[in-house]
């Protein structure tokens, strides 16, 4: 027994030493460096959904509060049933595996999204005014998840995402409840975040796998001015600068030297009144979304990098096409400014992971929506419960070319294929089967991302928002997938591999006004190929098609 321990035994130990060895995070000038003073790079993921579920990761249209969402779910199953399902979600929605994916993938680090319920009760529930009951659960979490990280040498970064009574007006961010007194309204609240910080500051500071403290995740707040009620024009952020400042002064008591994360008001950009930087070991995070990747969309934060010497990074970004995915990363690294997509997973084709929608839930939803009736107690609980299942990673949907878009592409413009494409005899090619790769290089789609908050007329991408998260539009019937408003001048590419050679037709289940190329050539009728790799194009020239498949026959 000894023997077969002792390998694993060897390889812990081996881990601890490399953890220690590797040192903690810290900050040099514009870089954040480890304790060999080497650049580190952070490529990351954000964890949402887990510990605090925004409604529109769960399909809820309307009241996406989480504790709305719970309310909702009580009414329909009742709260033994709820409470089992909010379990399992906890259990199954982030386990060893996926962290094991994400360091196997290319990331380098995890964002952890905190909700303060998991850690401490909220104030109107606590048994003596001003005291904090501190709850296992969040920190036991916490813990198994920094093992994983560590076991994988990926840094974890910590991330108050709902802090007690919720730091802003977008409500499902932080999981706000505006009968109760917000962030900013409440000494009370704002003593209990302090004392969450300096107490997850103490557990954690002799981690150095643990990479920041990421103090409060995007303030939106109206401080001087109601009415700008996400605080994008404040002028003067002094309330936020004060609670931030206490926070680090809360951690500084205990911890020396982990790195500590900022955030401006405004969704984590509006800087005003904040700095400079009131640590020496701090890093500023902004949040990037559906805006365009040009040296001009990063001005104002290199700027502000450059002008305070310190470091940046883009705490939070993604929700769009794998086209705008390639083209953000380029732009961050050639700025070396780290990064941490959002989310994992979801119910939705834009991230790496997919959970999948199961009938009874969707009873639920239409419920809801008011498209259908009510759905009975046990149907309601079984839909809970199977979407519960579905977060474990086995079961959910791996959409390959979101993670070649954020890993491979940035540095790699090529296509590679999506399939093999071993041509015996007759073979049928699922037209949304294209290679992996950019835009321009595995297919040609002439709108390809949302660009909504520069431009409201660019909000492309894949209109059917399933199967693959490209340019291309796709649309599910039954069981098939199928690619949609193939328009001229659109086109799309398959590596093949040719068993035999002899010659061979191509046939797109949509003919007319649709080219086929093979090699760089344009072909009608049979053609011949020798044995080995063969790149195909498809091609519209004219109308509008909708595309099945293409049948690949030796004649």
């Amino acid at each position: 027994m000894l023997k077969k321990l002792l390998p694993g035994l060897l390889l812990a130990q081996l881990l601890v030493n490399n953890a220690y060895a590797q040192g903690f995070l810290k900050t040099s000038g514009t870089k954040i460096v480890n304790e060999k003073n080497e650049n580190i790079l952070l490529r990351g993921m954000g964890l949402g959904g887990w510990m605090l579920q925004e409604g529109y990761m769960l399909r809820v249209n309307g009241e996406g509060q989480q504790y709305k969402v719970r309310e909702r779910l009580t009414t329909l199953a009742g709260a033994e049933k709820t409470q089992a399902f909010y379990d399992a979600w906890l259990a199954n929605h982030t386990r060893r595996t996926d962290v094991d994916s994400l360091k196997a993938w290319g990331f380098n680090s995890i964002r952890l999204p905190i909700h303060y319920n998991l850690y401490t009760l909220p104030i109107e529930q606590e048994p003596v005014a001003g005291q904090h009951t501190w709850l296992n659960k969040g920190f036991d979490m916490t813990d198994s998840l920094l093992a994983w990280c560590k076991a994988n040498e990926m840094y974890l970064i910590l991330d108050l995402h709902a802090a007690p009574g919720g730091q802003g007006n977008d409500l499902n961010i932080s999981d706000r409840n505006p009968a109760h007194p917000s962030l900013w309204d409440s000494r009370a609240q704002q003593e209990k975040t302090i004392a969450l910080w300096r107490k997850l500051a103490d557990r954690y500071k002799n981690e150095p796998w643990i990479g920041a403290y990421d103090i409060l995740n995007e303030p939106n707040w109206g401080f001087e001015d109601p009415a700008d009620k996400n605080g994008l024009k404040e002028k003067k952020n002094a309330p936020l600068k004060a609670l931030m400042q206490e926070i680090t002064a809360a951690i500084r008591e205990v911890d020396q030297r982990h790195i500590i994360i900022i955030e401006g008001n405004g969704w984590g950009n509006n800087y005003n009144g904040i700095l400079p930087p009131w640590d020496k070991n701090m890093v500023l995070s902004y949040h990037k979304y559906w805006n365009y990747n040009d040296q001009a969309s990063i001005a104002h934060i290199i700027k502000t990098r450059d002008e305070y010497n310190v470091p940046v990074w883009l705490g939070e970004t993604g929700e769009n096409s794998n086209v705008w995915f390639t083209e953000c990363i380029r732009l961050l690294e050639r700025n070396n400014i780290g990064w941490s997509w959002w989310p994992l997973k979801k119910l939705g084709n834009n991230n790496p992971l997919e959970i999948p929608m199961n009938k009874n839930y969707q009873q639920i939803l239409d419920f809801w929506a008011g498209k259908g009736p009510q759905p009975s107690a046990e149907d309601a609980y079984q839909g809970m419960m199977q979407l519960a299942a579905d977060s474990r990673l086995e079961n959910n949907i791996l959409h390959r070319d979101v993670v070649d878009a954020m890993i491979r592409q940035p540095f790699q413009p090529n296509a590679i294929p999506y399939q093999p494409n071993i041509i015996k005899g007759k073979t049928i090619i699922a037209a949304v089967n294209y290679d992996l790769g950019p835009n321009g290089a595995a297919y040609y789609d002439k709108d390809t991302a949302n660009y909504r908050i520069s431009n409201p007329q660019l909000q492309g991408g894949n209109r059917g928002r399933t199967y693959r998260n490209d340019g291309v539009d796709i649309r599910k019937e039954g069981d098939t997938y199928m690619v949609t408003n193939f328009e001229a001048g659109e086109w799309l590419q398959y590596t093949l591999q040719i068993d035999q050679k002899g010659k061979y037709t191509f046939t797109p289940s949509a003919a007319e006004g649709i080219s086929v190329w093979v090699d760089g050539k344009p072909v009608a009728g049979a053609v011949q190929l020798s044995k080995g790799r063969h790149v195909l194009r498809v091609q519209a020239d004219a109308g509008d098609h909708t595309i099945k498949e293409i049948v690949v026959e030796r004649k």
